[in-house]
């Protein structure tokens, strides 16, 4: 078995192909393909362009490879260029990568293309490196001319808007270009090695060298969730996103965690009964997606898992609606539809802006209700839907990328198991339930009533639960084996029936997903979902006024038969939520009735993005409201024979520089150039002689006229 899945790994890696790979070919025949292109944008004329724009880059996203901390930096890239080409024109407001500074007569429409400007900028120049280029270009082209804007027009010279808009491009672009994702190289990363050789699905059970780290999966033929071909071997997508610079999160050191949740439950150790408590759980997740279970789950507003303490799934719900006063209508569907529905909605499967856009996708979407007023904080003057637009991106991408770039550090550091791998690897040791019965061992799995058993000769009898595995291999391999009760995995006939639930050996579970899915490429702790979930709920809170959804209701409708993986569900299931956090708490329990994530992957990951949603919406305002200018910088300076070291705090994307003097009654020297700070932390090397020299830091926030 053993020769046989090393010449199956070597035929799968002598075909992979990388997922990032890009046609430059094809990039180079765009700007003929986009002189036959034009279209006109209705939408352009209710909605604000920077939604326009905000809504062209989710467009796509859909055609990319699924790489959740790639699009979460775009989407915040893309809103600080739109930022900064807005603030242009405020007196009050602070750009984030440049300070530009214009007037003009007509300021509603000189913001419209100075944004649209720099959207475009951004935009064409990220998604070059897509998967589907050509087709990108092409849209965002669309998108431009069909505002009326030439997209031919590049000068960075000057303040009319288009400049405006050119030069907030560039100044981002620019800021980001060396900022640790190593976008230059198609975001590759060759630093992470996996600690244990792949799980092949070709083959049941696994093996695992370090089995509390993440193993990647080998496919026969592998699919993203949008239908792109992926690689048959995965790699760890974003292994490098604990270098990338973030918005808001400060570390004390380069290779520390921003904000550490602490280890998992780790096999072997200390946390090893909650570790195989864990993975049973997901297997009772597993075993509720049976459509001929009558089992039924209120799914309002008022329903339990609704109005959690932050960290649990223990709420009790919502007694009234504030909105109306009234109480919430109970909404009973099966549990079985209901765990589906989440599993695939949450997951963003095809047609997927990934987790950072769909928090994107709502908060577009709530600015529609007809309740919903654009007032800062819930209070104050109405605000155009150019502001709130501008203002809600800047802030709720900023929190998305942090949130990012602190879930995959953590990916990274922690490098946890997926459910498939460990429960696979659990279940090939027995069971650790009973020494007293068979297949004992303490580094197996747990016994739960009808959900994990060990397979017997009296359950292998003809019209016994297990008969029917002794198809699959002979009986005498199959007694003393674990079998579990739950989904078997996706149909053969696709929609057309269901998988329900039956008896099937543990060494073949998969999770709820596709077959040619199964599980994302990259490690479990943190929950990715949980962590973006939390943050943006944060900031809509804090932006709104108000956690609830406008009118006090959110819901998503799945028609009935609507599902991808398999037929379901059997009558149109809305999902519902009175607070954004209701929202995000399901975000993050569909992950555990996916099967892709334990418990404490979206507990930690929502404990993590609270902190990072509340702490990016605080610097946003002060870029809002000016006082990130109010910022004192504190420095610190060491002397040694020859050179004088000076260290302070800065803020990313300001310009700083060091200046002395050998006398307070003298002028401070300017010889040294102001530099844009990178870090958190600013440094400078200066020599030093016998006299005494005063130092000081000086700090610049304007256009460098590039």
């Amino acid at each position: 078995m053993n020769r046989q899945k090393d010449n199956y790994l070597r035929f799968v890696r002598s075909r992979r192909k990388p997922c990032f790979d890009i046609p430059h070919a094809a990039i180079r025949v765009c700007s003929l393909i986009v002189l036959l292109a034009s279209a006109s944008f209705a939408s352009a004329q209710t909605t604000s362009v920077a939604r326009v724009w905000n809504e062209a880059a989710l467009e796509a996203i859909k055609i990319d490879v699924p790489h959740p901390p790639v699009h979460a930096r775009n989407l915040f890239h893309l809103s600080a260029a739109m930022w900064d080409a807005w603030a242009a024109y405020d007196l009050t407001a602070v750009g984030y990568a440049c300070n530009l500074s214009a007037l003009a007569s007509n300021t509603a429409a000189a913001r419209d293309t100075a944004v649209s400007y720099a959207a475009y900028r951004v935009l064409t120049t990220r998604y070059a490196l897509s998967t589907n280029p050509v087709q990108s270009f092409i849209q965002l082209n669309n998108v431009m001319t069909g505002l009326g804007y030439d997209p031919a027009y590049t000068n960075r010279i000057g303040d009319d808007p288009a400049t405006i808009g050119n030069r907030a491009a560039y100044a981002i672009l620019n800021f980001a270009i060396d900022d640790g994702s190593n976008e230059t190289n198609s975001y590759a990363d060759q630093s992470y090695t996996a600690s244990n050789e792949p799980l092949i699905l070709a083959f049941p059970g696994t093996t695992m060298q370090a089995p509390n780290r993440w193993q990647p999966l080998a496919f026969e033929y592998a699919q993203t969730q949008n239908g792109l071909e992926a690689e048959s071997i995965q790699t760890f997508l974003g292994s490098q996103w604990w270098e990338v610079r973030p918005f808001a999160l400060i570390r004390d050191s380069s290779t520390n965690l921003y904000l550490d949740p602490g280890p998992p439950p780790y096999a072997g150790a200390l946390g090893d009964t909650v570790f195989k408590s864990n993975n049973v759980a997901v297997l009772r997740y597993s075993s509720t997606l049976d459509p001929d279970s009558n089992i039924m789950i209120d799914v309002s507003p008022a329903g339990p898992g609704k109005n959690n303490t932050l960290g649990t799934h223990s709420g009790i719900g919502h007694a009234t609606n504030p909105a109306t006063g009234s109480p919430y209508t109970n909404s009973l569907i099966r549990l079985s539809d209901f765990g589906r529905v989440v599993a695939e909605v949450w997951a963003d499967g095809p047609d997927s802006e990934t987790p950072p856009g769909h928090w994107n996708v709502l908060a577009n979407t709530i600015t529609e209700h007809p309740n919903f007023e654009r007032r800062f904080e819930g209070s104050g003057p109405m605000l155009d839907a150019l502001e709130w637009d501008i203002k809600v991106y800047f802030a709720i991408n900023g929190a998305l990328h942090d949130a990012a770039t602190a879930a995959w550090t953590c990916k990274r550091f922690y490098d946890y198991v997926r459910p498939i791998s460990s429960i696979r690897w659990l279940a090939s040791f027995g069971q650790a339930s009973d020494p007293g019965q068979p297949s004992y061992d303490p580094e197996g799995i747990y016994l739960a009533s009808n959900l994990v058993e060990v397979i017997t000769h009296a359950s292998t009898e003809p019209g016994e639960r297990h008969a029917h595995l002794t198809n699959e291999i002979s009986r005498a391999i199959l007694i003393g084996r674990i079998a579990v009760n739950t989904w078997p995995g996706e149909p053969d006939t696709g929609t057309n029936t269901y998988s329900g639930k039956t008896w099937i050996r543990a060494s073949t579970w998969q999770p709820y997903q596709r077959d040619t899915f199964v599980t994302p490429a990259f490690p479990g702790y943190v929950s990715g979902h949980s962590t973006f979930s939390r943050a943006a709920a944060e900031v809509l809170t804090l932006i709104t006024g108000d956690p609830f959804f406008p009118g006090g209701y959110g819901s998503y409708t799945a028609p009935a038969g609507s599902l991808a993986f398999e037929q379901g569900p059997s009558t149109d299931i809305t999902l519902q939520w009175a607070t954004y956090y209701d929202a995000a708490d399901e975000a993050g329990i569909s992950r555990l009735y996916g099967g892709i994530h334990v418990a404490p992957d979206d507990v930690a990951g929502r404990i993590m993005g609270s902190r990072v949603g509340l702490d990016a919406y605080a610097l946003a305002r002060q870029y809002f409201d000016g006082t990130i200018l109010n910022a004192t910088t504190h420095c610190q300076i060491k002397l040694d024979a020859d050179m004088a070291t000076i260290t302070w705090d800065q803020i990313r994307g300001m310009q700083y520089r060091c200046v002395e003097t050998p006398t307070l009654d003298t002028a401070f020297s300017t010889n040294n150039a102001y530099e844009q700070a990178k870090s958190d932390m600013g440094e400078a090397h200066l020599p030093t002689s016998a006299a005494a020299h005063f130092y000081r830091i000086t700090r610049k926030h304007d256009d460098p006229q590039q």
